[in-house]
């Protein structure tokens, strides 16, 4: 494995180093939460260890009753950066995926209730199911794009980016004033409302538009 096979874009998850989760970014899904609508992007962090491809399950921690799907368009990062300007955001995209930020419901109400991060809720393993990589050109406009999940066929979450509260380019040059954007990178742009509980032995289906489709199944962890 040369090095620039070892760093091919369109298997991010492989190697990429951070993902950073912009929470509470469609207003919607904001009130049914009963949060306020945000001032400027909330932010957390899942770490690379989160990512799960098709094929392999979605695992519910033994911690958690209550495990809630966000289905979300990521953006994944071709070229690094520091204090990104919006107008430059773009260039530092190298394309999308499809995720889903898996959150532990009952333990981030319980973080918040006690004013203590998330990272049990939001950063373990299968945390972040991912699709395959969405190359730039195939979304021009990535403000326009439809995103929906189904458990067991069931439509639940159906919405467009054009609902974000902060636009990606916003974000990209937001985050990156603080947090150094690398190549392989993905940030996660928010999820519409519609977020609803999956239980052992679903089948969840969430789509891009007419671009691709991705299903994961959920499993309970064995103890």
């Amino acid at each position: 494995m040369g090095a620039m096979a070892a760093r091919n874009i369109s298997r991010f998850w492989e190697w990429g180093r951070k993902i950073i989760c912009v929470g509470r970014n469609y207003a919607d899904h904001a009130k049914e939460l009963k949060n306020a609508i945000p001032t400027e992007p909330v932010l957390f962090l899942k770490p690379p260890t989160a990512y799960v491809r098709e094929g392999s399950p979605i695992l519910v921690p033994l911690y958690t009753s209550n495990l809630h799907h966000e289905v979300e368009l990521g953006v994944v990062i071709g070229k690094g950066g520091t204090s990104i300007l919006q107008s430059d955001a773009m260039d530092h995209v190298a394309g999308y995926a499809l995720c889903l930020d898996m959150t532990a419901r009952d333990i981030q109400d319980e973080c918040k209730s006690k004013g203590l991060p998330w990272t049990m809720a939001k950063a373990f393993n299968t945390s972040c199911p991912v699709s395959e990589f969405i190359p730039k050109e195939n979304i021009p406009d990535p403000s326009k794009v439809k995103l929906w999940l189904k458990v067991n066929d069931q439509l639940r979450q159906s919405g467009c980016t054009s609902q974000m509260i902060f636009s990606i380019p916003y974000l990209i040059s937001y985050i990156s004033d603080f947090i150094t954007l690398e190549e392989g990178d993905l940030i996660l742009t928010g999820t519409p409302k519609g977020v609803s509980a999956v239980q052992d032995h679903d089948e969840l289906q969430a789509g891009i538009e007419d671009i691709l489709t991705m299903t994961f199944k959920v499993n309970r962890q064995e103890l």
